[in-house]
């Protein structure tokens, strides 16, 4: 099976043409995923955030899987909220199986037309499905069922892929995915059915990896972020730009969290020239011109 570097040549991004330049004069793309997920709770938790008694895990783990399922109850509602007021629709990184079990929320981002992006079909690791290929169909065949809209874009749990995981995903028609954050731009990568385009999902700007792996106190989460779309947004006067933050209700829509994370937007909202598109929309422009963008074509 082809290694990453096999399937995308090594690109140093000063050595790149122009891009093309964003609709309106603008800048800068400001990209929100929201990540919504089922932790079975017949199985080990995805995370852990609270470390039983002498470190030994028991299932079922309650604990974990409630903190989870706050998140869901309400965590998400105050995100909705907030995308509501601002008129922005984000990405949804969608476990499939949020169809079945909590069909309240897919009601309401279907409402609010949000993009779908596929997640699996719950928040297993690639490396334990079975039949990866029927997974994939499975979930994007769910989604459309239940929404309406056939996802192209896709995004693995934890971001993990095996060797042939994007050869899966091409032939199932995803254009897209977010497991690949090693660039700034659109690029492209091989697969054995064309190329699929990768975009600048964020690894860094994510609520997960700042607020539950590195346990920074939510206030550095604003700090991060906001840093980060100053420095990137000062470049995009030579290039346009992509700025991206990835969300989850059980994380950054805590009642302790929540104001710092609209404290990114209300940031980001001082500045002229920022679109907020989604996955498609990216997508969809890159499109318009795939030539001048990196990776291969075939």
């Amino acid at each position: 099976m082809p290694i990453p570097r096999e399937r995308t040549p090594y690109s140093a991004i000063v050595d790149r043409p122009p891009l093309p330049p964003l609709p309106g004069g603008n800048r800068i793309v400001f990209w929100t995923i929201v990540n919504v997920e089922v932790w079975d709770i017949s199985r080990p938790m995805p995370r852990v955030l609270l470390v039983p008694p002498q470190g030994q895990i028991r299932h079922p783990d309650v604990p974990n899987w409630a903190w989870h399922e706050y998140g869901n109850r309400v965590g998400f509602w105050r995100f909705h909220e907030l995308y509501e007021r601002l008129s922005i629709r984000p990405t949804l990184s969608v476990n499939a199986r949020t169809c079945i079990d909590y069909p309240r929320i897919m009601e309401a981002v279907t409402k609010s037309s949000w993009e779908m992006m596929g997640h699996s079909y719950e928040q297993l690791p690639m490396h334990l499905e079975q039949e990866p290929e029927k997974m994939i169909v499975r979930t994007l065949d769910t989604i459309e069922k239940h929404t309406g809209q056939r996802p192209i874009g896709w995004l693995s749990p934890g971001l993990a892929e095996t060797w042939d995981t994007p050869d899966h995903l091409a032939a199932a028609g995803v254009k897209y995915i977010g497991e690949w954050p090693y660039d700034d731009e659109p690029t492209r990568i091989s697969t054995k059915h064309g190329p699929l385009v990768t975009l600048p999902y964020p690894i860094e700007c994510q609520d997960v990896t700042t607020l539950a792996v590195q346990t920074q106190e939510a206030q550095y989460f604003t700090r991060k972020c906001c840093d980060a779309f100053d420095r990137l947004y000062e470049e995009s006067a030579k290039r346009p730009k992509f700025f991206s933050i990835a969300v989850h209700p059980y994380a950054a829509g805590q009642p302790h969290a929540i104001k710092h994370l609209e404290a990114i937007y209300e940031h980001v909202a001082k500045f002229k020239g920022v679109l907020t598109w989604n996955g498609k929309d990216i997508y969809d422009w890159y499109s318009k011109a795939p030539e001048k963008f990196v990776g291969p074509m075939k």
